[in-house]
């Protein structure tokens, strides 16, 4: 059990999705903090990946910064029936509830929101809406699901992508008019 100093416990233990998971240890309230993220492993030319570094855990932010994941963050597995998303407040980065989660499920998010890069993995969440195929690139996404995530975007990556966002934002208000 992790108690990571925030909301509680969590726990780290083997995840039908892949590899480890994180699970929560008590009921998540719908728009409850479930973490925050460890963002101080700094990834450049002055402090590159170690050996014992495995590149999966990078996250890739605001204005290219690259941060190593740490633990529990980085073994949050991402779902296409995700039950949180990441949102940045005052400079942190907060693991935020979508729903309601129970006791004992696994905690996850979809990566691709706010997402950038041409990383292209085979999906196993399970979930009957499972995309199978992943592209790492927000713009990627079926356009319904843009829409769906456009409300959960970060203030960052709605700046660097201003004319997407936008395109999008207006193309959704458009089809809620018909």
């Amino acid at each position: 059990m992790i108690n990571d100093g925030f909301m509680g416990t969590m726990e780290i233990r083997h995840s039908l999705i892949e590899g480890y998971g994180v699970f929560a240890a008590h009921s998540i309230g719908k728009g409850d903090t479930v973490l925050k993220i460890d963002d101080s492993r700094i990834v450049d030319e002055q402090h590159p990946l170690g050996s014992a570094d495995d590149p999966r855990h990078c996250d890739y932010l605001e204005a290219g910064k690259v941060v190593l994941m740490q633990i529990p963050e980085r073994h949050i597995n991402r779902s296409c029936n995700r039950n949180t998303y990441v949102r940045t407040i005052d400079g942190m980065r907060l693991v935020i509830a979508l729903r309601e989660i129970a006791a004992g499920e696994e905690i996850t998010y979809d990566y691709c929101i706010n997402g950038n890069g041409d990383t292209v993995w085979d999906c196993h969440c399970g979930a009957s809406r499972c995309r199978r195929v992943i592209h790492s690139d927000f713009f990627h996404l079926p356009l319904d699901l843009q829409r769906e995530y456009l409300p959960l975007l970060d203030d960052w990556f709605r700046q660097e992508r201003a004319a997407e966002v936008e395109r999008l934002a207006r193309g959704a208000e458009d089809s809620a008019r018909l």
